[in-house]
Parts: structure tokens; C-alpha cells; sequence
């Protein structure tokens, strides 16, 4: 372990931080007035020069202040980019006869699509060249691409600010030339007709960004007069577009928080008349496939953790009619499922790991595949045909980097695909791993992964970092990253808390992490880090903090509620104002979230969100030192919300730790769009947190 030398504010001069000009603005909701004194930080243009005067000069401060650690920051920076191959291509897939795959030119930020016909050894043919189509673009994102049926053309949703208001393009895949057809303002989602004439894609709506109405374009004609297909009415239900595995039928997919319902038509009808499957009904969610003139769906119908039901095309009504194929455990969660002729793949998530199962349809026993570690996940991959009898899955874990693995069926072989590279001299059995259940504050026991390097000691000495998130149900999984080596080679523990209202342990541990009982993720949370403390993982003077969006939420309140217990915290994209963003329906993407933070229109849940939002919970106390990003093309959590919170932390604190914000003026919720460009970030990040741990030399 290197020598601690820690940060002396005597001995480093500190520049003069920027202090944002306090504007009072009235709040008005139903239940009183809330004072703002730096909403004028919002501009939904994003040119405002008061704005964007201050935005620079806190990353002018930011750079100032990191200024110190620059050397250690390119030292990062060499080592995460060192552990790469930089000329790497993923594992092909194969649909429709041709074999697809993505791959990457030494030295470039972005990727280049291929497919190759028939066998692996053809010649190569480029889908999209990203490297030329990004070319003069600060930002530059796919969100997606489709061929069509009849192999001619390719649909794909680029992004050149971040705001993920995609443009739709077409190009001939036989001459390579774009078409002039080009749709503005999408989602990055399409399906093709079943005649490859045409296309379904969703229309966003400018100011909320909801994508509410299904378009159809015929090649050759004017965007303008495309078709609507079908408007959503309902603001909290987003839209999705798609096909069928079998390419049958076309769905359009409508969800929200607790409920779906899903239209389908024929592929190949001229019409595409869509009708509904299931109606929708509060607090029923599925998904539907097709398979040989039925319907396989993934429900939570008398299923909290969702079961897998097949029913006959003509009795999809008849709930009576539902046959389980995979049926409803109290101690599995059923993440979703892949139709194969002979069997059915699923994912599903036991004791807090996710992991594959079997389900062959001749009536044989299921069984999930094979895992090599205590915490790990293992995942569906690509597969896109259904007259295969080869399962393509990939494992990684906290030690063992992404593995991609074509699983036999019929003779039970597994045959290793690929390893991701980490080049240098990583060595997975230089580090542990444990899965351990910690005890909240209620009783409960919350899924912590930790790894560290082996030599390692449980006597309180050594730094920890602890990331969370805890929202939407979505499960934060124990796998790989090689960036990550750089802390545990420097004797820093990593730990995963799984808090509640991530799907770990089931949809019991999303609901108990949301609405009324969105305190339990932000208690779990501190509960794991003073066990942790408690147990010798970490020196209690040394205990960082990490989370983004919604984690970013998570964040902002243990700063509020227990900043004596972190030293530094890493807030990515943080969700902060929540009150103010919850009473505007004008804020993108607002509607849609009433079921995971409640409508503050009732009192009970202006109460409740007030209780906890972060900028509203500012105090004057000692806050721990903070590197706090944001992107000013944020789609999904405004820039102004971080930007504010920086401001009232700064004027309200009580004392001088680094707080320091990083505006990413070309960028949006995920960051910069190139791979060395996010590199470049994650750099910077750990530099601040060394520097803060004392291992800055």
C-alpha cells in the first residue's frame, strides 16, 4: 500500500470559489411557497450568458483545484487505458444468415458496425463507420440500428448533443448512400414492416421529451405526412417500438412505473391494424412474444416476482387459459425470458444474483447454469434465432472480467467464446471477493458485494468505496471493471450496497424503496457503511461515497443526514431538487415518475419528498468534500439541479472541504460520448478520491 500523505489545506493555496448571485424566486405549489434563490440557474435554451458564465467558472475552479493531482490524474488515465485492447471486436452473433458484430480501431473514440453473410471468414461489410460519422461532432451517439427484413436497408437513431432527440437515417446497405428521408425529434427505437417498405419509430415531444405518438414512414415519402399510428394519452406511460423474435408481428409497448399493455399486428399487413393483447389495468405489468401460434408472456398477474405463461393466440383474454411455463417463486425474480424451438431461456435473480435458467419445452426438469463465484451475475446475450439449440450468455463477476459463453442445450457443453482482454498484469487470484447481508437499522438485511486486493486486512485501516442507487427497480449487479483495478491496487476496498428500491431480493425490495418508504435507501445505505466500519473494512476516517441519477439522489441526503460518516462523495448527474422537479410537469420525463416518487400535488407526498429532497435540506454544518457532474444536454436530470445544489452547499456550509462541480458542456446524462472521453472522466474522479484518501503521491 502507498504511503498516506493527506491533503493540507495550509499547505496548497486555495483559489476563490465562484459564488452564484442569489435571485429569491417564489415556488408556488398547493400546499405553500418554497424560496429559490437560484432557480434563475435554469435555462431550457441553454444560452443564457449569465448561465453559462457561471457554469465556466466553476469549471475553471474545478480545474484549479484539481490542478495539484493533475500528474495523478494522467498517471490514471494512462493505467485505465493501458488494461484495454484498444483494437478489439465483440463476440459475432448471427441473425438472418449474417453474422454482426462491433468493433474498435486502436487510438479511435468510437466503434464500427460489420456484419459478414453466411460465414465468419467473409468479407466484411460496414453498417455505420461511427469513427467518419462523428467526425467534427463534440458528441456523437447510436442510439440504435435495424436492418431491414429484406437485408437492403438500415434505420438508425443518431444523436450529435446528447439531449437524446435522436435523428432517424436510412442507408442503402448495397451502395452505402444515405437516403434523404431523415426523421428529427425520435426515440431510438424502430421496427420495420414485415415488406421493408416501411417504418414504425416514436415522436418526442419537444418540451417533456415523452415519446407519446407511433409514427409510420414510407421510404421516399415526406416525414410530415407520416402516419400516426397511435398517440398515449396518459403521461406517466412511456412508448416502445418493436418486433417479435420470430418476426411475425410488430408491437407497440406502452409502461409505466406499475402497469403495461401491449399492440401487435402482422408483420405483413399492408395496414399494420394493431389490436391490444391484454388491456391495461393498475398494477399489471407484462411483456409478449410470439412462438408457434401462441403467445409467451412474462406477468406479474397473481405474480409479484413474475411468472412466464404461454396461451393460445385466439384465448390471450381468458386468463384462465394462461398456462405457467415458469411459475411464479417467492424466492426468484423473473427478469425476462428468450424462445428457442426447443426450450425456453430466463432470466431470473435469486438471492440478490442474477443468473440463467432452462426450461426445455419436452417436459424435462429445468436447471440454471453453472456460476463460479459467491457474487457474480450472468445474463441473456445475443441471441436472435430461434431454430438454435446454442444459448450465447455472459458471466462476470467483481474479479473475473465480462465472459461470453454459447451454452449446448442438448449436450450440456459450454464453450468459452471470450474473455474480455485486460492487458498488463492483471491477475484475477490476486483479489477476493464476499457476499455478505448486513443489518438495517429495521431489521432487515441488505446484499453487500465487496472485493479488494488480497493482503488486505480487516483492521480499519484501509479506504472504501461504496456505491449505490436504489430506484426503478433496477438491480446494481457485482461485475467487472478494469478501471476500478487502479483503486484496489492502491489498497481501496469496493462495495456494491444493494439497497432497497433496486430489485436484488424481488419486487418486495423495489417497493420498499419507493413512494412512502423511499427513506429505507438512503438508511440501508448508511447502515452498510457503518457495518462496514464497524467490521474493520475501512479506516472511518476514509469512507467515500458514490452514485449517479438517481444514485446522485442518494448521495445528496446521506451528505444531508450523515456527512460526519464520508469524507468525499462522488455525485454523477445527481437527481436533487426532487420537489421542484416533481411539481413541474414542464421538466422532462416528470410525469412518468409519479409512481416511483409520488405526485406532490397530495400533501401527504409533498410532505413526504420535502422531507428528504437534497436542496432542500441544506443546513449550515460541515459537509464532506464533494466532486459533483453534470452534462448541460441533460435529458434526464437537468443541469440546473446539481448546478443549484453546488450553489446553496457552498453559501450554506460551515466549512472548506473541496466542493467542486464539472459541467460537461458537450455531453448529456451518460456522460461524453467517446470511450477515451469517458476514460478521461473516470480519471479525474479517482484522482479527487486519492487525493482525498492521502494516496495522491
Amino acid at each position: 500500500m502507498e504511503a498516506i500523505v493527506r491533503p493540507s489545506a495550509e499547505a496548497v493555496a486555495i483559489p476563490e470559489a465562484p459564488a452564484a448571485p442569489v435571485r429569491p424566486h417564489a415556488v408556488a405549489s398547493p400546499h405553500g411557497t418554497r424560496i429559490d434563490e437560484y432557480y434563475w440557474l435554469r435555462d431550457d435554451t441553454r444560452t443564457a450568458p449569465d448561465v453559462l458564465r457561471y457554469l465556466a467558472a466553476e469549471n475553471a475552479y474545478t480545474d484549479a483545484m484539481l490542478a495539484r493531482v493533475k500528474p495523478l490524474e494522467e498517471r490514471l488515465y494512462a493505467e485505465i487505458v493501458g488494461r484495454i485492447k484498444q483494437d478489439d471486436a465483440s463476440v459475432p452473433y448471427r441473425e438472418r444468415g449474417y453474422w454482426y458484430y462491433r468493433r474498435y480501431e486502436a487510438g479511435q473514440e468510437y466503434p464500427v458496425y460489420a456484419r459478414r453473410k453466411g460465414m465468419l471468414d467473409a468479407p466484411e461489410q460496414v453498417l455505420l463507420d461511427v469513427v467518419e460519422l462523428a467526425r467534427g461532432s463534440a458528441f456523437y451517439r447510436i442510439g440504435a440500428f435495424e436492418v431491414s427484413p429484406d437485408e437492403q436497408l438500415l434505420v438508425y437513431a443518431e444523436d450529435a448533443v446528447g439531449r437524446r432527440q435522436y435523428t432517424l437515417r436510412f442507408r442503402d446497405l448495397a451502395t452505402g448512400r444515405v437516403l434523404d428521408d431523415a426523421i428529427p425529434n425520435a426515440e431510438a427505437a424502430t421496427a420495420w414492416s414485415g415488406d421493408g417498405r416501411s417504418v414504425l419509430y416514436i415522436e418526442k415531444d419537444p418540451q417533456t421529451l415523452l415519446g407519446q405518438r407511433v409514427r409510420r414512414h414510407v421510404l421516399g415519402t415526406d416525414p410530415s405526412t407520416d402516419e400516426l399510428v397511435y398517440e398515449e394519452t396518459d403521461d406517466s406511460y412511456y412508448v416502445d417500438v418493436g418486433t417479435t423474435k420470430d418476426g411475425r408481428y410488430v408491437y407497440i409497448h406502452c409502461e409505466n412505473t406499475v402497469s403495461s399493455e401491449q399492440r401487435v399486428a402482422d408483420a405483413l399487413d399492408p395496414l399494420l391494424s394493431f389490436r391490444v393483447l391484454v388491456s391495461r389495468e393498475r398494477d399489471h405489468e407484462y411483456q409478449a412474444d410470439h412462438f408457434e401460434g401462441r403467445w409467451i408472456l412474462r406477468t406479474n398477474w397473481q405474480a409479484p416476482n413474475f411468472r412466464v405463461v404461454e396461451i393460445e393466440a385466439d384465448r390471450v383474454a381468458d386468463r384462465s387459459a394462461w398456462r405457467d411455463l415458469v411459475p411464479h417463486r417467492g424466492d426468484a425474480f423473473v427478469h425476462g425470458f428468450s424462445v428457442f424451438r426447443g426450450f425456453l431461456a430466463v432470466e431470473e435473480r435469486s438471492e440478490g444474483l442474477r443468473r440463467v435458467r432452462i426450461r426445455p419445452w419436452n417436459g424435462s426438469t429445468d436447471y440454471t447454469l453453472e456460476a463460479d463465484e459467491p457474487a457474480y451475475l450472468a445474463a441473456l446475450g445475443d441471441n436472435e434465432e430461434i431454430d438454435t439449440g446454442v444459448v450465447r450468455y455472459t458471466y462476470t463477476s467483481l474479479t473475473t472480467p465480462v465472459t461470453t459463453y454459447d451454452y449446448d442445450v442438448a449436450s450440456g457443453h459450454r464453450t468459452l467464446l471470450k474473455r474480455e482482454p485486460v492487458l498488463g498484469d492483471f491477475d484475477p487470484s490476486n483479489y477476493a471477493t464476499e457476499y455478505r447481508r448486513v443489518p438495517a437499522r429495521d431489521g432487515e438485511l441488505i446484499p453487500v458485494a465487496i472485493v479488494y486486493r488480497k493482503g488486505f486486512r480487516r483492521d480499519g485501516t484501509a479506504p472504501l468505496l461504496q456505491y449505490g442507487y436504489g430506484a426503478y427497480g433496477i438491480s446494481i449487479d457485482p461485475a467487472f471493471g478494469s478501471a476500478r483495478l487502479s483503486l484496489l491496487d492502491r489498497g481501496f476496498v469496493y462495495a456494491i450496497a444493494q439497497v432497497r428500491g433496486g430489485q436484488e431480493l424481488g419486487r418486495r425490495w423495489y417497493d420498499a424503496g419507493r413512494l412512502v418508504q423511499k427513506w429505507n435507501t438512503f438508511n440501508d445505505f448508511v447502515d452498510v457503511t457503518r457495518f462496514l466500519v464497524q467490521e474493520g473494512y475501512a479506516d472511518p476516517q476514509r469512507v467515500f461515497a458514490s452514485g449517479g441519477s438517481a444514485g446522485g439522489l442518494l448521495m445528496g441526503v446521506i451528505a444531508n443526514v450523515a456527512p460526519r460518516d464520508y469524507r468525499a462523495i462522488l455525485a454523477d448527474v445527481p437527481f436533487v431538487d426532487v420537489l421542484t422537479t416533481m411539481l413541474d410537469e414542464s421538466i422532462p420525463l416528470t410525469t412518468n415518475e409519479y409512481d416511483e416518487w409520488g405526485n406532490p400535488v397530495e400533501r401527504a407526498c409533498y410532505e413526504y419528498l420535502r422531507s428528504y429532497s437534497p436542496y432542500d435540506n441544506v443546513v449550515p454544518q460541515d459537509y464532506p468534500a464533494m466532486l459533483v457532474t453534470t452534462g448541460l444536454w441533460d435529458s434526464q436530470v437537468q443541469y440546473f439541479e446539481p448546478a443549484k445544489w453546488v450553489a446553496r452547499l457552498r453559501r450554506l456550509r460551515t466549512n472548506r472541504a473541496p466542493l467542486l462541480l464539472r459541467t460537461h458542456m458537450e455531453a448529456g446524462h451518460g456522460g461524453r460520448s467517446g470511450r477515451f472521453q469517458q476514460y478521461r472522466e473516470l480519471a479525474e474522479a479517482y484522482a479527487f478520491l486519492l487525493d482525498q484518501a492521502g494516496l495522491a503521491g
